[in-house]
């Protein structure tokens, strides 16, 4: 309940989870009616899937920065949360979760995830990097931008370098070779288990 009090909302654009909300955004807006089933290359998981899966993560954020558990959460934001409107509900999520990190303290909270406690800061960090990887996963979908913004690759790939090889979790592939003078985005995407041939 203490928590719940001290929240004094407001909007901070510029840092790099706003950005990286923002490029996901901006390529949710150039998804075309029939690309929603299209595949992606995350396994087993569509366009809409994807979405789907961001704005369930953006959802969690109010709820966790304001102390609740994954118990206290439970189900409320499983399925298809994307309704008749896909790009609306991503806004009022995306919107909500900017504002939830813009209040003063909220890297310095803790938060209860699904795998134990964790500092604020770590958590915001790896959503971060989770937008931008998925904005590219996304932009592969459509086949629309695929060029991520130079400054969120480089924030994800100092992030991603100190988390080594993630395949175990589930979440990525193992990591791919790439060559010696790639570029940050293909070094980045690598690490991810996925290979930027553009």
């Amino acid at each position: 309940m203490t928590q719940r009090r001290q929240y004094q909302r407001s909007a901070q654009p510029g840092t790099p989870f706003s950005e990286a909300v923002a490029a996901f955004g901006e390529r949710i807006r150039l998804i075309t009616p029939d690309q929603w089933d299209t595949p992606t290359p995350c396994t087993d998981w569509s366009v809409r899937d994807l979405v789907n899966h961001l704005v369930n993560e953006l959802l969690w954020v109010p709820e966790l920065l304001m102390g609740a558990t994954i118990a206290e959460v439970g189900d409320r934001f499983d399925g298809d949360l994307l309704g008749d409107d896909p790009v609306a509900t991503w806004t009022k999520a995306a919107e909500a979760a900017v504002q939830a990190w813009a209040v003063p303290g909220a890297t310095e909270l803790t938060v209860h995830l699904s795998y134990g406690d964790a500092s604020g800061q770590y958590y915001l960090d790896q959503l971060t990097t989770d937008l931008v990887i998925h904005s590219w996963d996304l932009a592969e979908g459509i086949g629309r931008h695929t060029r991520l913004p130079e400054e969120l690759v480089d924030f994800a790939l100092g992030q991603f370098t100190g988390y080594g090889d993630l395949s175990g979790s589930g979440l990525f592939d193992k990591p791919v070779t790439v060559d010696a003078d790639a570029g940050p985005q293909a070094r980045l995407l690598a690490l991810a288990g996925r290979r930027d041939d553009g």
